[in-house]
């Protein structure tokens, strides 16, 4: 190994080299992940719910509630406590999903049907 002020020249090497083949696995990754969306997207789900979703997924329990109190506090301190559907500007009438909003299953046990809007 060869010590250049000190440092070990091929220990830094292996180590920088090992970063490089991780960032470009981790660019790999990302398009793969990208790509999933996309397809989520073309069968009618909404991505930006899906990453809403994925990230209160991966939140602990106390975290998770946490977060819920407090958006129902914000939401009631600027007078946002109504019932959805009721008074929201751009809503879709009860009963009816957004565009967009992907399957909507009815609670009657068979599959989920297209959502309208």
């Amino acid at each position: 190994m060869a010590d250049i002020g000190g440092i070990a020249a091929d220990a830094l090497r292996a180590y920088i080299e090992r970063i490089e083949r991780l960032e470009e696995e981790k660019t790999a990754i990302a398009a793969d992940i990208r790509e999933i969306y996309a397809e989520a997207k073309g069968n009618g789900f909404d991505p930006k719910i899906m990453r809403q979703v994925y990230r209160l997924r991966k939140m602990d329990r106390a975290d998770f509630e946490e977060q819920e109190y407090l958006l129902e506090v914000y939401k009631r301190a600027l007078g946002m406590d109504h019932a959805l559907g009721e008074d929201v500007p751009g809503a879709a009438p009860a009963g009816v999903a957004p565009a967009g909003a992907g399957p909507v299953d009815s609670g009657d046990g068979d599959a989920p049907e297209e959502a309208t809007g």
